[in-house]
């Protein structure tokens, strides 16, 4: 049956699917704008929200506890309901309804999307013991209870997430290899200057990075044992981890007849931060937005800070829409490796980019991004006191200009 939205179920309410950082963030932004209708949760894992972030990290490297960004009894005190691991497996809209699992309907008034991105896989890769993907809590566990002292790792995928694992695993004395298919790594998130230099870190750190390089083949009976790559060499392997990117979470929304992204199948939105489909929103890595600090230009990202700080203005656009804004933001994002902090800014999209201050061949760097005479982006390496200097810069639209006289102030002329 059809239903119009004048006749939706009076105890919808705001229903947000993806109980990660957006998802949690959202439902308690909703709260605080003054919402005092019903909210659901849902999730596919049966995880309370936690920190993704620290699982490549201090989570692999010394046994750290998960860290859980809120508690069973938090959210009951916000009169949030949860429907963990639950998979959200399709869409309404006529009807304002979502479909849970197999058969079950969750009706609502409005819907905020915040289903994050999923990790790509190796294309006709066999289902091999000791062949794993970094995502989730258990996929973690998985992966430290089988990183000892010598154990062969081939990490396939030179991003932060691997070279996050790369770090943390030569920590715990295991023997990396890094295998990346393109010809320099983070290209899409920091360009080629600074993605070769950082690239050098690995090298530095007596890690393998092995660039310009596909796998061709993963080699095993029930267990994997090598990776056989496309310059016919073979490398030993007790355990492999594939780190390849991650496209957005949009499957279940197939036949809802939402605006997907032509190319990676994300969800667009307008500045809002709403989607194509009447009082439905999306937030975090899952959605296309134009980002008026950079003159609207089209943007999706995956970063922790972007999926709070979205969520945040996408829950009081959906349920206190005469607060409503749109969503501007100047990207931030941090990664360590071998006791460096990356931290970036901005956008990578530029006509030049420049190492102003430090070495790139060194563990300490400043690097700008200009287009035009505009600043519109900086990277630094162990250079922690400057990124918020220049992130500030870039959002007050600033120039190359100021971004050198903070990094080599003039003597003051008396």
């Amino acid at each position: 049956m059809i239903v119009s939205a004048t006749d939706i179920d009076r105890g919808a309410g705001l229903v947000v699917v993806g109980a990660s950082l957006a998802g949690l963030r959202a439902a308690e932004s909703a709260r605080l704008a003054g919402y005092e209708g019903p909210i659901t949760l849902v999730g596919d894992e049966f995880h309370l929200p936690y920190d993704r972030p620290p699982l490549s990290k201090q989570f692999l490297k010394d046994g750290a506890e998960v860290d859980f960004h809120t508690t069973a009894e938090e959210l009951a005190s916000l009169d949030v309901k949860l429907r963990l691991g639950a998979p959200a497996t399709g869409l309404d809209p006529a009807s304002h309804r979502v479909r849970v699992g197999d058969s079950d309907w969750i009706p609502y008034q409005k819907l905020i999307i915040a289903t994050g991105a999923s990790p790509r896989s190796l294309p006709h890769a066999p289902d091999l013991d000791g062949v794993i993907g970094l995502r989730t809590i258990d996929d973690a566990l998985a992966l430290r209870e089988r990183l000892r002292p010598g154990t062969k790792l081939v990490i396939v995928g030179a991003g932060f997430i691997g070279s996050e694992l790369a770090s943390s695993a030569r920590d715990r004395g295991a023997d990396v290899t890094i295998v990346e298919a393109a010809p320099i790594p983070l290209v899409r998130a920091v360009g080629e200057t600074v993605g070769q230099a950082l690239a050098k870190l690995h090298e530095r750190n007596g890690i393998p990075l092995l660039c310009n390089v596909q796998v061709e083949e993963l080699i095993g009976t029930t267990h994997v044992e090598a990776v056989r790559l496309s310059t016919g060499t073979s490398l030993p392997a007790e355990l492999v981890v594939v780190g390849v990117g991650a496209a957005p979470a949009t499957g279940w929304l197939a036949d809802s007849g939402i605006e997907l992204h032509p190319v990676d199948g994300g969800v667009m939105a307008n500045e809002f931060l709403q989607t194509s489909l009447e009082d439905v929103y999306a937030a975090g890595d899952v959605v296309h937005w134009p980002n008026p600090a950079f003159d609207g230009l089209s943007v999706r990202l995956e970063n922790w800070t972007n999926a709070a700080d979205q969520a945040n203005q996408a829950a009081v656009n959906a349920v206190a829409p005469e607060d409503a804004k749109p969503y501007e933001t100047v990207p931030y994002f941090w990664s360590d490796w071998y006791e460096s902090r990356i931290q970036f800014v901005g956008t990578a999209v530029a006509d030049e980019v420049v190492f102003a201050s430090g070495d790139p061949e060194a563990d300490k760097f400043v690097a700008l991004y200009r287009s035009g005479d505009r600043l519109v982006g900086a990277a630094t390496l162990n250079e922690q006191r400057k990124i918020m200097k220049l992130r500030r810069i870039i959002a007050k639209k600033g120039t190359w200009a100021d971004a050198l006289e903070l990094l080599n102030p003039t003597e003051k002329k008396s």
